[in-house]
């Protein structure tokens, strides 16, 4: 009895992988459709509908933008120096040749 549930389980969880993944197939295929058949249009047009992608209208709003980029470059430059510096000044390793 549990072998036979454990079966219909796994051809449930089957059915609904199936059914959401013609469902994404033709949400995306459709999307593409309307954009065009372009992938940066769409890339593009998604982005601005989350928030990711937003107009610069001035430029204070330009130099607010550069200015975060800015700091995220820093932060990884000073976390990746250190990093950097110890691997490049460890103490090489004894190697022996052998006769």
């Amino acid at each position: 009895m549990k072998e036979n549930t454990s079966k219909t389980g796994s051809r449930i969880l089957l059915a609904a992988g199936s059914v959401m993944g013609l469902w994404v197939a033709a949400a995306l295929t459709s999307a593409l459709s309307a954009s065009g058949w372009s992938v940066g249009t769409l890339a593009g047009q998604y982005m601005s509908a989350i928030g990711m992608v937003k107009p610069l209208h001035t430029l204070v709003d330009y130099y607010t933008h550069i200015k975060g980029i800015e700091y995220l470059i820093c932060v990884a430059f000073f976390v990746a120096f250190p990093v950097f510096f110890k691997y490049v000044n460890k103490a090489p390793a004894k190697v022996t040749a052998a006769k």
